[in-house]
């Protein structure tokens, strides 16, 4: 009942400790003492969405069941690895879920390592990306335009998308072609660098932000949104508990995580 309302219900200790007339001390002794089990909830198919979320200096990695919306497994990880990625993906796989398709977002070496899945990049993290180098606000009327582009990426079809990123591109060729020459040194660089690495970011990663209209029987979600609510709800959460110990803090997420 305590942990139950300490976790759910947002009653902070103090709460508890005046609401049931009991000292504060006792209410985190009952609270340590809870041993609420993690059930892990295994489909027989699944397609998963994955991402790392950090709380200070503890990252957490989720893969979750985009369809039935249950946390599949994660992981307290001190820093996000694509070895640990492939590692979460085997464990699903061995406890005897078949991976219909994995949406992620674009870490390195993501989209060769789980083998013939479909994997697909979150278009967010992608817009993201892309306003990195452009800025939200470009100068530039070529970054203007790219950035009218990219509005489209998650507001259109395969085709809508890559028809204008392409018009855009023969548009803007000879300026991404433009070179800046040191005269002290004779040697160059490209004069618009950043515009160039983005339109290069969206080039590389094409051919994985549209599985999800290439694969529609798999019904696979464009982002990895799904996870962002329940990242979310954990900061909320920690807030509300603010000071807690590491290990106490880990009890609570893993309570969170296996709702």
């Amino acid at each position: 009942m305590f942990w139950n309302k300490y976790s759910k219900e947002n009653q902070t200790i103090s709460c508890l400790s005046k609401n049931f007339n009991i000292s504060k001390r006792s209410v985190q002794r009952i609270l340590d003492e809870s041993n609420e089990s993690i059930i892990f909830s295994i489909p027989k198919k699944a397609v998963v969405v994955t991402d790392t979320s950090y709380y200070g200096n503890l990252g957490i990695m989720v893969f979750r069941d985009i369809h039935l919306k249950k946390n599949i497994i994660w992981k307290f990880i001190p820093h996000e690895t694509l070895r640990d990625y492939v590692k979460g993906i085997y464990s699903i796989k061995q406890m005897g879920c078949e991976i219909k398709g994995i949406v992620c977002d674009g870490k390195r070496g993501m989209f060769h390592a789980f083998g013939n899945i479909p994997v697909q990049m979150c278009q967010f993290h992608q817009t993201l990306i892309v306003t990195r180098y452009i800025t939200k606000n470009p100068k530039l009327e070529a970054g203007k335009e790219l950035k009218n582009v990219m509005h489209l990426l998650t507001r259109s079809d395969k085709e809508s998308f890559i028809g204008a990123l392409n018009e855009w591109h023969d548009k803007w060729k000879d300026f991404l072609a433009e070179k800046t020459i040191d005269n002290d040194t004779n040697n160059w660089h490209y004069t618009h660098k950043r515009i160039r690495s983005a339109y290069r970011s969206l080039i590389t990663n094409l051919p994985y932000l549209f599985i999800w209209y290439d694969h529609p029987e798999l019904k696979i979600p464009n982002t990895t949104n799904s996870l962002e609510g329940v990242f979310t709800n954990i900061k909320t959460k920690l807030r509300v508990h603010c000071g807690l110990k590491q290990w106490r803090k880990i009890k609570l997420i893993n309570e969170l995580l296996s709702r």
